[in-house]
C-alpha cells in the first residue's frame, strides 16, 4: 500500500510538472536528458518570445497611437472649437459698439474686428470638421452650427442696414445675439462682463440650440475622449502583464539554456541565441518611451480642461489689441503651444516608427531561437546514435 501511495504521489508529481517544465526548466543537478531539455526549450524560448513581442507590441503601439491622436487630431479639434467660440463672442460685442455709433456705421461698416473674427470663426469651424475628431453625427452638428453662424451674420446685416430705425436695429442684433447664446437666468452674471453673457447649455438634441451651447456640447464630448485617451485602459494593462511575464520568463529561459549548452554540449556561448536576445535590450527605451507619452497624456487633459474652461473673450481680445506683448498663458494658442510641447518632449524621438516592427522583430528572434535549438539537438542526436552517452 506504501509503496503505491508513493507510486501515485510520484506520478502526480510529475503530471503537475508537465506544463510547468516548459516555463521553469528543471536544474542541471536533476540532470535532464539532453535531447528531452533541447525539445522542450525548442518549443518554450520561441513561444515566449511571440507571446511577448505580440502583447507588448500591441500596448506600446496603442500609447504612441494615443499620442499620436491627440496630437493629429483631438488637440486641433478642441483649440479650433475654443476659438471658434471666443471669435464668435468678440465679434458680438464689436457688432454692438459699431451699430451703436449710428449712422456712421452705414457707410464705414462694422469694425474690421468683427470680418477677421466672423471669418477666423468659420475657418476654425471648418478646420474641426476636417480634423478627424469628430463623429459622423457630430460633423453633422458643426455643419447646423456653421450655418447658424451664418444666419447670425445675416441678422447682424439686417441691423447694420436699418441702423437708423432704433427699433429694427436693437430687434436684428438681439435676434443675432439669441442665436449666438442663450440668455442668463434673471439676476445671473456673466464670467465675462465685458463681452455677451453666454451659459453653457444643452445644445444640439437638449434644451438650447444655440451657437455657443452647441459648440460646448462638442467640446464636453471631446474632453471627455480626451480622457479616455490618456487613461491605459484595461486591455492595455493586461497586456503590459502578460509581456512583463512572458519577457522574465523568456531572459530566465534564455540564460539557463546558455548554461545547460555550457555544462552538456562544452558550448561556451550559443552565438544564434544570444543575437535572439539583443532585441530584448530594446525593451528599457521602448518602456521609458511609452512612460514618457503617458505622462504627457496625462498633462495634455489638464490643459484641455483650461482650453475650455479658462479661456474668455478677455484674454483672447489681448492677441488683437496687444500683438506683440508677452502672451497670456491661457491664450489659445498658448494652450495649444503647451500641448504641442508636452505631447513633442513625450516620447523618445529617435523611437518614433519603431512600434509596427516590435511583432515582427520578435517573430524574426522566435525563429532564430527555433533554428538554432533544432541544429543543436539534431547535433546531438546524431552524435547520440555513434555511440555518445545521453
Amino acid at each position: 500500500m506504501k509503496a503505491l501511495l508513493e507510486a501515485l504521489w510520484e506520478r502526480g508529481r510529475s503530471a503537475a510538472r508537465g506544463p510547468w517544465r516548459h516555463l521553469w526548466p528543471a536544474p542541471l543537478h536533476e540532470r535532464p536528458r539532453n535531447r528531452v531539455y533541447l525539445r522542450e526549450r525548442m518549443i518554450t524560448l520561441p513561444l515566449l518570445a511571440v507571446v511577448a513581442a505580440a502583447s507588448f507590441g500591441w500596448a506600446y503601439a496603442g500609447v504612441r497611437g494615443d499620442s499620436a491622436a491627440l496630437r493629429d487630431s483631438y488637440a486641433p479639434a478642441l483649440g479650433g472649437l475654443a476659438d471658434a467660440q471666443m471669435s464668435l463672442r468678440i465679434a458680438d460685442r464689436e457688432a454692438e459698439h459699431s451699430l451703436a455709433a449710428g449712422e456712421s456705421v452705414r457707410l464705414s461698416g462694422i469694425g474690421k474686428r468683427y470680418r477677421t473674427r466672423t471669418t477666423r470663426a468659420t475657418q476654425s469651424l471648418n478646420q474641426v470638421s476636417r480634423s478627424g475628431a469628430l463623429t459622423t453625427a457630430e460633423r453633422q452638428e458643426l455643419d447646423v452650427v456653421s450655418g447658424l453662424v451664418v444666419d447670425y451674420g445675416t441678422w447682424i446685416a439686417f441691423a447694420q442696414t436699418n441702423v437708423g430705425d432704433p427699433a429694427l436695429r436693437d430687434a436684428g442684433l438681439s435676434y443675432a445675439r439669441s442665436m449666438l447664446c442663450s440668455a442668463l437666468a434673471k439676476g445671473e452674471r456673466s464670467n465675462d462682463s465685458h463681452y455677451p453673457p453666454c451659459a453653457a447649455g444643452p445644445g444640439g438634441d437638449g434644451a438650447s440650440d444655440a451657437v455657443v451651447d452647441r459648440i460646448s456640447t462638442l467640446e464636453d464630448r471631446l474632453r471627455a475622449r480626451v480622457g479616455d485617451r490618456a487613461e491605459l485602459g484595461a486591455p492595455v494593462i493586461a497586456a503590459g502583464v502578460v509581456a512583463a511575464l512572458a519577457l522574465g520568463f523568456l531572459g530566465c529561459g534564455l540564460w539557463r539554456t546558455q548554461v545547460f549548452l555550457r555544462h552538456r554540449l562544452r558550448l561556451p556561448v550559443s552565438i544564434p541565441l544570444l543575437a535572439a536576445a539583443l532585441p530584448l535590450l530594446a525593451v528599457p527605451f521602448l518602456t521609458t518611451d511609452a512612460v514618457l507619452a503617458h505622462r504627457a497624456q496625462q498633462r495634455v487633459v489638464t490643459t484641455a480642461d483650461a482650453l475650455t474652461h479658462r479661456t474668455t473673450p478677455t484674454v483672447e481680445s489681448t492677441l488683437d489689441e496687444r500683438p506683440f506683448d508677452e502672451p497670456d498663458p491661457l491664450l489659445i494658442a498658448s494652450l495649444d503651444d503647451d500641448i504641442a510641447d508636452d505631447l513633442a518632449g513625450g516620447r523618445v524621438s529617435w523611437l518614433d516608427g519603431a512600434a509596427p516592427w516590435v511583432a515582427p522583430a520578435g517573430v524574426l528572434c522566435a525563429a532564430l531561437m527555433y533554428a538554432a535549438l533544432r541544429g543543436y539537438r539534431r547535433e546531438y542526436v546524431l552524435i547520440s546514435r555513434s555511440g555518445a552517452a545521453p
